[in-house]
């Protein structure tokens, strides 16, 4: 899955960010991004709760920044941890500037994962709806692992979780059987229709820019 996310997003960062462009990961955690996003030229800025991070997420959700301040938003598998989702798609329209771009990535399907919540999980076209309402318009929407080879790294992930509790053997063990779970979940992917995928997702990953309201096209 993992590989499956850098493989899109690294021909789609380089493809979004112009040289010199600021670039803001809204939720960075502990920033896996941002050497993607310098390598494209961008300036990396990361917000999130955290006293670490560069700009720091107020306790309801607004951000520290001006109004039509930053070029490109990253929301990297953060959309489902959030509570309030107008307030969080409201403040990416406030930040970005006229033009600015949108990549989104979130869960279509996967086991829950509190950091500190866990709240949603969407269909391609539920998640395409929830991003129009809140004011913008999906230009590309890629799926990265089908059914197939998620059921296999959800029987991975509660393997493991048993494992690790195992005294000294335990990492071998999850190690070793990581291997062939992950072999086998490359081949079930390869062997799963396009279409399948693409309405199945684990991951949607997409590419997005605010809409234009009526009164902006009229001045």
């Amino acid at each position: 899955m993992l590989r499956g996310m850098a493989r899109t997003f690294r021909p789609l960062l380089g493809e979004v960010i112009g040289r010199g462009e600021s670039v803001l990961d809204f939720g960075c955690g502990d920033s896996p991004y941002q050497s993607l996003v310098e390598a494209a030229g961008g300036q990396y800025l990361g917000a999130d709760f955290d006293d670490g991070a560069t700009v720091q997420i107020a306790a309801d959700g607004t951000l520290p920044l001006p109004d039509a301040s930053i070029d490109v938003v990253l929301s990297i598998q953060v959309l489902e941890h959030v509570r309030e989702l107008d307030i969080y798609f409201a403040e990416i329209r406030r930040v970005l500037r006229p033009g600015g771009r949108l990549v989104l990535s979130t869960h279509g399907t996967w086991l829950y994962h509190p950091h500190p919540e866990d709240h949603w999980r969407w269909t391609r076209t539920g998640l395409a709806l929830v991003i129009e309402r809140n004011g913008f318009v999906v230009g590309r929407m890629e799926s990265v692992v089908g059914p197939l080879a998620t059921t296999t790294m959800v029987r991975l992930t509660g393997f493991s979780f048993f494992l690790r509790s195992l005294p000294i053997v335990g990492p071998l063990l999850v190690a070793a059987l990581a291997i062939p779970m992950n072999l086998r979940g490359l081949v079930e992917d390869w062997l799963t229709p396009q279409q399948v995928k693409r309405d199945n997702g684990s991951v949607y990953i997409t590419l997005c820019q605010p809409a234009v309201a009526p009164s902006e096209v009229q001045s």
